[in-house]
């Protein structure tokens, strides 16, 4: 007999349209709708992972604000207001889900999971020193060669991602193939669009909003990470010694889901262990 975790999970693929944008749904479980299924066996706890989006106030919704209002306006269409919320987010994710909190304190938040964070500061960190400049002022220049890689073959835009990430030991097949969607001007412009306004935006950290949520955040911070360097975590962690701050002590990169997806999964998994027995 298979154990829980070796049962296959249901896995249910839409687009809905939100703010007037597609938006790509997964839904693992076995509910298809859970805004209207009456049934009683809807789950207590609802994962809602918030990545580093690649994706103008609403008319902006490929913006920073327009981020925030998005994944707002998905919870109130698509999810019971009874439903307890597990948040797992990833770099820009950690700033809009701290919005999120702040702007919409009813939500029934049972934890907020926030990786590599970048929260702060992100003009004045190494690679934000390097790569301002790009996004906002020289960004424009990209489009054309990038239009001009869209027209290669499918299988050549592939193996030119393979060979741009041939130094990792292991790389999620997956990885390769959301990164050829980096060959669309559609989607590189939407991507650096949002990035030159996480460069102009995302300044002071939100300490008040930190200050509110702490029991409920956990925060993950790397030790190489050149988006939030080290001495941010020396910081925060100051600013907030009973908080659960925890710095990488397995070397992990800022875009972890290239190569360690799965490790981070079955730490995240650990970490909220306590809390799902409480339920």
């Amino acid at each position: 007999m298979r154990s829980p975790s070796e049962e296959s999970v249901p896995l249910h693929e839409e687009f809905i349209y939100c703010c007037g944008a597609a938006t790509h749904v997964l839904k693992c479980g076995p509910w298809k709708d859970l805004s209207k299924d009456e049934s009683k066996n809807l789950p207590r706890l609802l994962f809602m992972i918030i990545p580093d989006t690649d994706i103008k106030e609403l008319e902006d919704v490929f913006g920073l604000n327009g981020q925030v209002e998005h994944k707002l306006n998905f919870l109130k269409k698509n999810v019971s207001k009874d439903i307890k919320l597990v948040l797992i987010a990833h770099s820009i994710g950690c700033y809009i889900t701290l919005e999120m909190m702040k702007r919409a304190s009813e939500l029934q938040v049972l934890r907020s999971v926030l990786l590599f964070p970048t929260i702060e500061r992100m003009a004045q960190s190494p690679q934000g020193k390097l790569m301002t400049p790009l996004l906002c002022k020289l960004r424009y220049a990209l489009y054309m060669p990038v239009y001009l890689l869209s027209f290669l073959p499918e299988g050549v835009k592939a193996s030119l991602v393979r060979f741009a990430l041939r130094g990792m030991k292991t790389c999620d097949e997956s990885s390769i193939t959301t990164s050829i969607n980096l060959f669309s001007v559609d989607c590189i412009a939407n991507i650096l669009y949002m990035a030159s306004q996480e460069m102009m935006k995302v300044v002071e950290r939100d300490s008040t909003t930190i200050k509110q949520n702490l029991k409920k955040l956990i925060f993950y911070y790397g030790t190489g990470d050149s988006w939030c360097p080290q001495h941010y975590y020396d910081e925060i962690k100051m600013d907030f010694p009973d908080g659960d701050i925890r710095l990488c002590e397995k070397g992990l990169r800022h875009a972890f889901v290239l190569d360690a997806s799965k490790e981070m999964a079955a730490m995240i998994t650990d970490w909220l262990q306590d809390d799902l027995t409480k339920l």
